[in-house]
């Protein structure tokens, strides 16, 4: 646990950073440069509200649009489909019997989309190139395997790494430093290794694969879709991959475009975007209504798993009792009910209803401005002290909630102050003495959520300076062999109830996310989870 905190502290505020920055583009045009040939029929356009950080799946991040836009070339070894399943992509299978080694089996029918056969070299290459310290990518968390240093990377040029191991050409195994869940290794390595194809890679030297051009049009991919050209603060554009090993790509052509969230609904109803997804596409709440009305939309409503989470900083308000106070204070069900129109929940911690693991039989505090003033009593608390809150500028529903909520503060006798600023501004105060309340929208993966609340709560240096043995205890249950879901489900109870009785972090709501569809596209049904899953098999209806 403590070389999971140690790294976590440095890990997420750099994954989150990058999902809101660009690295460069091939074009300065804000639109996709598709064929003027081609008929609407042989189109789809994706509405995305964030940029793309970067199409190299050696810079993967934590990013949804990232990951989504690169996965479209380069399939992870499994995903998470809509159902919170782990579906094999790259992958047929995943095993371990100790929690320790984890037998990685690829697909004997993968290929290259030249042909050659997807092998555990390609997958053993890939991962070598992940822990190079010239390509320096901290935020895919390989420390944890044998033979990786305890800063995530080996030596310059290393050939190979213990924990990595083949076994031939489809089966490699890894080996990890202490007990692992699968779970854990599904959700935070299967899902977010996307392997290059060594036989084309192996040209460049180690530090040429950071910017090396061929990523910027790569020819030879394991995906439905090749790139064709991008501009990662505007949009992505794609053509299909006519070999592609898992069957036909009906789609010829596939655009991301990245858009203002207001401007989603004027794009849905004139069909210059057909799709929206639940986390890459932040539709403003007050505009449900529109777009539930549009005769040539098909809606979605996600399940209730993006936690719009206060983390605080327990070392500048340190009496537990005012934490309390604060949430007691907050009326939490009108700020769902007026900004959200209850599209969404109320939990206390981090485990929505979506999860497997989720205690259905929890409560959540409720809105009691007196228990709020009784407790600030207690604590002596004269108001006298400012509470920084730092929200994020572009979540526009949340900056209303913030209203409410420093209102709501202000009723009982706490003072705070309101600084909104954009994403990466956020990230880089995240967790300083500067800040006492930090707002923004999480996804805790309902399936793993250890990965994110082991950094969370992470003791000091993470975004609460907030740590304690309890929740320690019980996040290190959740990575033994054998542990079943009664078991689990008891251990994030624990974890829950603890987090609802310190408050080092206050749920304020949880969103179920709209989505969209237009009419005239089949198979596609918007997901938090597995959304390309099968993007292959999209159809377009042209009667429609």
């Amino acid at each position: 646990m403590k070389t999971l905190s140690r790294l976590f502290k440095t890990i997420l505020p750099i994954a989150l950073v990058l999902t809101s920055t660009s690295c460069g583009s091939t074009t300065s045009s804000d639109q996709p440069q598709s064929d003027t040939t081609q008929s609407s029929d042989e189109i789809i356009n994706i509405g995305v509200t964030d940029t793309v950080y970067s199409l190299n799946p050696l810079l993967m991040n934590g990013g949804e649009v990232t990951k989504y836009a690169t996965g479209l070339m380069f399939l992870p070894l499994m995903e998470l489909n809509a159902a919170l399943e782990f579906e094999p992509m790259l992958a047929d299978s995943i095993t371990t019997e100790d929690n320790i080694h984890f037998t990685v089996h690829i697909d004997e029918n993968a290929t290259w989309s030249d042909g050659t056969p997807i092998t555990s070299y390609d997958v053993e290459y890939t991962a070598l190139r992940l822990c190079s310290p010239l390509i320096a990518n901290t935020a895919m968390m390989y420390y944890v395997f044998e033979g990786v240093g305890d800063d995530g990377f080996v030596e310059e040029g290393a050939t190979s790494i213990s924990g990595i191991t083949p076994i031939d050409d489809k089966t490699i195994v890894f080996t990890t430093k202490s007990p692992m869940a699968l779970n854990t290794f599904l959700n935070s390595y299967a899902r977010y290794l996307m392997p290059l194809p060594k036989h084309i890679i192996e040209q460049y030297s180690e530090d040429q694969l950071a910017s090396a051009e061929w990523f910027n049009h790569p020819d030879v991919v394991s995906g439905p879709y090749m790139l064709t050209d991008y501009d990662t603060d505007h949009y992505v554009s794609y053509s299909a991959n006519p070999n592609y090993w898992k069957g036909n790509v009906n789609i010829p052509t596939l655009n991301i475009r990245i858009m203002d969230a207001a401007s989603l609904y004027a794009a849905l109803q004139t069909g210059e975007i057909d799709v929206t997804q639940q986390t890459m596409s932040v539709i403003p709440p007050e505009d449900y209504s529109a777009i539930e009305a549009l005769d040539n939309i098909t809606v979605v409503y996600g399940d209730p798993i993006t936690n719009q989470s206060m983390f605080i900083n327990t070392k500048n308000i340190p009496d537990t009792r005012v934490r309390q106070a604060m949430l007691y204070a907050i009326d939490r069900d009108m700020i769902l009910e007026g900004l959200l129109q209850n599209h969404g929940e109320i939990q206390d911690g981090f485990l929505s209803s979506a999860s497997p693991y989720h205690d259905q039989g929890s409560t959540y505090i409720h809105y009691d401005p007196d228990k709020a003033k009784a407790l600030l009593q207690q604590a002596g608390y004269d108001g006298s002290q400012t509470i920084d809150f730092y929200v994020n500028s572009g979540d526009s529903t949340f900056v209303n909630a913030a209203n409410i909520i420093v209102a709501n503060w202000q009723a009982v006798g706490i003072n705070a102050k309101i600084t909104t600023v954009d994403f990466a501004t956020l990230m880089s105060v995240a967790g300083s003495d500067d800040v006492d309340v930090l707002a923004v929208q999480y996804t805790y993966s309902p399936v793993d959520p250890y990965t994110d609340i082991a950094w969370l709560l992470g003791g000091e240096g993470s975004w609460t300076n907030y740590g304690n043995a309890s929740i320690n205890e019980a996040l290190a249950l959740t990575q033994s062999p054998g542990i079943d879901e009664n078991q689990l489900t008891q251990a994030y109870t624990v974890v829950d109830t603890t987090v609802a009785t310190d408050v080092p972090m206050i749920s304020v709501y949880i969103i179920s996310a709209m989505a969209a569809v237009n009419k005239r596209i089949e198979n596609c049904t918007p997901s938090v989870y597995g959304f390309f899953n099968n993007v292959h098999e999209w159809k377009i209806d042209s009667n429609e």
